[in-house]
């Protein structure tokens, strides 16, 4: 049995909420209005944002510190513009804005019709060697019961994250997988897309999230409970300094 890792848990129903007309964000950390004592940053992951944009609509962003953003589109694609890069991402891929305090991006959906569903990532990062840029990554969810990288801040100039990395996985029912921990200081955050898994023996349902740290032998061992049951799975530095 498991009694050195801490563990906290990120319910769906219980994250905080902004809302209006035509823009829907559901929040695991604290944002905006959404304030509460157990939704401090997770060591370098500051935001893990839910966001629902309506056709033909767009939402500006702005960071007030030096902060990696990953876009991850999830429901059809989404256009992007910010001083380090433009363009259009589509379900498959992900975009990396590397920025500086006080830079801004903006969020379109180019769609007439359609809703789109994305996740945003913001990773603040205090190192002076800092530059602002822009990285394009791709996955295959169809290769399957296995961890893919979506994300890597170790790849770019921005190296203070060292081992900051995400993975996004898609899972047949009772497939079981483990996760060595690259840093054994890190710590882990998972984000349940879809489906259900177990988590260290923790239940985790669809848009679910689990913090972990003092991770025990270095190891994240899950079970999916669903077909095609999706994660994200991010190994996140605890300590900034």
């Amino acid at each position: 049995m498991d009694n050195h890792t801490q563990a906290q848990l990120y319910l769906s129903d219980q994250r905080g909420c902004s809302q209006i007309d035509y823009f829907r964000s559901f929040h695991d950390f604290n944002f905006g209005s959404y304030v509460s004592e157990h939704r401090e940053p997770f060591g370098a992951l500051k935001l893990l944002n839910d966001d629902t944009l309506k056709a033909g609509y767009s939402i500006s962003m702005h960071v007030e510190e030096t902060t990696t953003v990953i876009l991850l589109p999830i429901v059809g694609g989404l256009e992007y513009q910010s001083s380090v890069g433009t363009g259009f991402l589509e379900a498959g891929q992900t975009q990396i804005l590397s920025l500086s305090a006080g830079m801004s991006y903006q969020i379109s959906n180019p769609y007439e019709t359609e809703l789109i569903n994305f996740i945003q990532i913001w990773l603040t990062d205090q190192s002076s060697a800092f530059t602002p840029a822009s990285q394009q990554t791709s996955f295959n969810l169809t290769d399957k019961n296995k961890l893919l990288p979506f994300f890597s801040i170790n790849s770019t100039a921005n190296t203070n994250h060292g081992q900051s990395t995400g993975f996004i996985g898609t899972y047949a029912g009772r497939e079981e997988d483990v996760y060595q921990l690259r840093k054994a200081e890190n710590g882990i955050f998972v984000f349940i897309l879809s489906g259900a898994f177990e988590i260290q023996n923790r239940l985790l349902h669809e848009r679910d999230g689990l913090a972990l740290s003092a991770i025990q032998h270095g190891e994240v061992d899950f079970e999916a409970l669903s077909n095609d049951a999706i994660l994200l799975l991010l190994e996140i530095p605890l300590n900034e300094s």
